[in-house]
């Protein structure tokens, strides 16, 4: 029987191949609409994701890295206290009203970052060279991609928060949810806003520690405990994820991607299921011949059933290689897409469930292959 159901598919392919896209479009809609939902919030973690720091420290309860608060400069002291901690940064932005070259206005974020190069802050992201070409007085980079947002290239000036500055490079992978981030040093930004100069508070400290692996411990000994807490510790992974999961659950769009993924998962079972049906009926002389030669209806539907599973994993197949495809092409426009392992296990799961299911709907139809059939 198993042989049967292979040289089925081989031989009759045809019949199978609109039941194969059909499965391959629902597991790539699925698939690339979480890979582009994650990607763009992705967007949000990226002050975590591209900094060193192994623990974040921020306003009590922050339910996302862009929706803190300040705390006090004195917080620093009590992070300097436990042995592990080898460097803590401050983390400070200021809002950005970026003006255009022809005078239109784009809101933002202004970033200053340490032109050290052992600093915390995007150190994943910036090249030596680059955070050299921020000591440039007034000198800011921008994704390369927010550049036609802007309207400005490399050696380009325009107008921040009512000052003057120039665009000395771009980078890639600091794009905005909305707006645009505009990376300065810590001197500039004090000069665009010079509330960073006075304040003695901070957004974030970022902590460096000794043993990376101990992160997990060294926040819990750092969290404080009581009614008043004025602050909260996160390993740099658990703020990313929380800031992701934020966007998501809260912005209305996953609602949206579940409803959009209910209806492709729809489409591919009923397309699905009707093929393998027409299939079957286009078959059911030969089946009807199975069962005068003394084949049982149970073995003929675990025929059907394996071609099903057969169509899920070649579905499956076009699946990933399509999803993968089109993500080297969103890169390179510069749209992000993360494709995680959990969603690909899930597609897998999915994807293999519509056909299981379309070749349950398609059993149905064996029913009608009686020996008797072939008399007519």
């Amino acid at each position: 029987m198993i042989s049967l159901a292979r040289a089925t598919l081989i031989h009759e392919w045809r019949r199978f191949v609109p039941a194969v896209f059909a499965v391959a479009f629902s597991g790539v809609l699925v698939l690339v609409q979480v890979a582009l939902l994650v990607g763009a919030f992705a967007n949000v973690s990226v002050y975590i994701d591209e900094s060193r720091a192994d623990l974040w420290v921020g306003f009590r309860d922050a339910p996302s890295v862009d929706m803190g608060r300040n705390i006090p400069e004195r917080v620093m002291v009590s992070l300097w206290m436990h042995p592990e901690v080898t460097k803590v940064e401050a983390f400070n932005w200021a809002g950005g009203d970026f003006r255009r070259p022809d005078g239109a206005p784009i809101s933002g974020y202004l970033v200053g970052v340490d032109t050290r190069p052992d600093a915390l802050t995007f150190g994943r992201l910036l090249t030596p060279e680059q955070r050299r070409a921020l000591d440039e007085p007034d000198g800011v980079l921008i994704d390369e991609a927010d550049e036609e947002k802007l309207g400005v290239r490399v050696g380009d000036h325009a107008e921040l928060n009512g000052r003057h500055v120039k665009v000395v490079g771009t980078v890639r992978g600091i794009r905005a949810v909305a707006g645009a981030n505009i990376v300065s040093s810590l001197a500039t930004a004090r000069r665009i806003d010079p509330s960073l100069l006075h304040t003695e508070e901070v957004a974030y400290y970022l902590v460096k520690l000794r043993e990376p692996e101990r992160a997990e411990a060294v926040r819990d000994a750092l969290q404080p405990t009581g009614t008043y807490r004025p602050f909260t510790v996160w390993t740099a992974d658990e703020f990313a994820r929380q800031s992701e999961m934020y966007w998501v659950m809260e912005s209305g769009s996953g609602s949206g991607f579940a409803f959009s993924s209910l209806l492709g998962v729809a489409v591919g079972v009923v397309i699905t299921s009707q093929t393998l049906m027409a299939a079957i009926v286009a078959s059911l002389r030969e089946y009807a011949t199975l069962r005068a030669l003394g084949v049982s209806l149970g073995a003929l539907r675990r025929v059907v059933l394996e071609q099903s599973l057969w169509v899920g994993l070649i579905g499956l197949g076009i699946t990933l290689v399509t999803t993968f495809a089109l993500q080297a092409a969103a890169d390179r426009l510069a749209v992000t897409m993360r494709v995680p392992v959990a969603a690909v296990v899930a597609t897998a799961v999915l994807v293999l469930a519509i056909s299981a299911l379309s070749g349950l709907f398609a059993v149905r139809q064996l029913a009608r292959a009686e020996p008797a059939s072939l008399l007519r």
